[in-house]
């Protein structure tokens, strides 16, 4: 679908129209991705890619299941200090981080917004985001709510490409060759390299688990079965949604 498209997006209207956006919204969705390498063949901005596009689909399904999701800009920045050791990644910290969080609560609460929710996309945001939404619920008596958008689709995507799919591996790169694969070096798309497999030890930086800077095998990415996994999960997701606001 062409997010351009939707009647959601909080960056395409006047403050008139938002004012009136926020008293009709189900969810005010704030979607969150990062900047950061994801190996030799994906770019930086897979996360911030999958954001757009994905909540993208939640907003324009979201009238199949009677609900309306205002979607604000998409938070390209996310925690991402374990892949700084790859150039080109730009890392907010993980206090600084659950404060913007905690800010851009705040703010949609006081416009009218009655439930906050953020989908997210890049694994490293997880721990600052729950954080945040507990402070928002319970100091500021926001309702939160929380769509770690893999986690919804993670059974479909083992059932086709196992267990090592991770960074930059099967999963991504079929998101992005889905949706934008002008940007997918094909001819570097090679199995990833693994150093290290941790199963205690906390390791410090990506580079301590990977060559190029990914996981998996990429060369096995299949975008046609992606694009079904996505409308599934997109209804998998909006069907909790309309459960919860009931």
């Amino acid at each position: 679908m062409d997010s351009t498209e939707s009647q959601s997006l909080l960056a395409e209207m006047t403050w008139q129209e938002a004012e009136l956006a926020f008293d009709e919204a189900d969810f005010v969705v704030l979607p969150c991705g990062a900047t950061e390498q994801h190996s030799t063949h994906l770019p930086t901005s897979v996360d911030t890619i999958r954001a757009k596009h994905l909540t993208a689909e939640l907003a324009d399904a979201a009238s199949e299941y009677d609900l309306d999701l205002l979607v604000l800009p998409v938070l390209p920045y996310g925690y991402s200090e374990h892949h700084l050791n790859y150039s080109g990644t730009v890392s907010v910290g993980a206090d600084t981080y659950q404060e913007i969080i905690i800010d851009i609560g705040r703010s949609v609460q006081r416009h009218g917004a009655t439930r906050f929710l953020v989908t997210n996309f890049h694994a490293g945001n997880i721990e600052p985001h729950k954080l945040a939404l507990d402070r928002l619920q319970r100091d500021h008596d926001l309702d939160s709510y929380y769509v770690h958008w893999t986690d919804f689709a993670r059974e479909r995507l083992e059932e086709r490409f196992g267990s090592e799919w991770g960074h930059a591996g099967e999963y991504e790169t079929s998101v992005i060759e889905h949706y934008r694969p002008e940007l997918v070096h094909a001819e570097r798309k090679t199995p990833q390299t693994k150093k290290n497999r941790y199963e205690v030890r906390q390791y410090s930086h990506f580079d301590d688990l990977t060559v190029e800077g990914g996981l998996g095998d990429p060369t096995q990415s299949d975008p046609v079965f992606l694009a079904e996994v996505i409308e599934e999960t997109t209804d998998d997701i909006l069907g909790h949604l309309r459960s919860e606001r009931e």
